[in-house]
């Protein structure tokens, strides 16, 4: 009790900021995977690591640099892991572990399910997370290193693409793009498109808009329609094809 109110101000603070700093040096390093794509072992890899920068900053009896060197070899070690997973594709088994079938030709595997510790109600789940709400609907399911579950639909379950039906499959010239943002004309995108403030106007105008400013928003379309957003209680319109 006697240290209890005891401040070191200075000590935490650089202690603080230098991990942190090393913190995010090594983060950018170890790579950009998703949340929804680390592993388990990536996860509990990245949960080490911000326990031992915690410790560096917050703990006043913590040796500094021996924190410090614990958290700059651990990082070194997932990296080097990370760099084996690449190299070697049995190594890669070991450390983040297989996919596993657990719905294989329709038919669901006790035994997948038993060495993958899932059981139905959680394989039901994730079936249902995938807008899929019976199992025989399903010709393979395959339970993934990061946990999310894959799934091919039987033939007769799958959604019709556009070749199906003889759809249109050209290529659009371009995905939808801002042309107007909080009434001001996006220049780069009107040079890219080789558009000129006079055909823009001139869809407003279809519109009944005769000021730029009155526009809060608008977007040029693959197919040439132009959707445009107003002020005036955010009312949207679509003009015609471009000429």
């Amino acid at each position: 009790m006697e240290n209890f109110f005891e401040i070191n101000f200075w000590e935490m603070m650089l202690r603080t900021t230098i991990s942190f700093i090393v913190l995010l040096f090594l983060a950018r390093i170890l790579g950009k995977k998703q949340l929804s794509q680390l592993t388990f072992f990536n996860y509990i890899t990245g949960i080490t690591i911000g326990s031992i920068a915690a410790e560096i900053a917050s703990q006043h009896e913590t040796p500094f640099i021996d924190g410090l060197i614990s958290l700059i070899w651990w990082s070194i070690l997932t990296l080097l892991s990370s760099f084996i997973s690449l190299k070697s594709s049995k190594l890669r088994g070991i450390i983040d572990g297989d996919p596993t079938i657990v719905i294989k030709n329709g038919e669901l595997s006790v035994q997948a399910l038993k060495t993958s510790k899932l059981h139905m109600d959680d394989l039901l789940m994730l079936l249902r997370e995938k807008s899929v709400f019976s199992i025989q609907d399903v010709h393979y399911a395959i339970l993934e290193t990061n946990g999310e579950l894959s799934i091919l639909m039987k033939p007769a379950e799958q959604s019709a693409t556009k070749q199906d039906v003889k759809a249109d499959v050209s290529i659009p010239p371009h995905i939808p793009i801002e042309v107007v943002n909080d009434g001001k004309i996006v220049r780069k995108t009107m040079e890219e498109l080789n558009l000129t403030d006079e055909w823009l106007m001139k869809k407003l105008k279809k519109q009944n808009i005769q000021d730029l400013q009155d526009v809060f928003y608008a977007q040029l379309q693959p197919n040439g329609s132009l959707y445009i957003c107003t002020r005036d209680e955010n009312k949207a319109a679509n003009n015609d094809k471009t000429q």
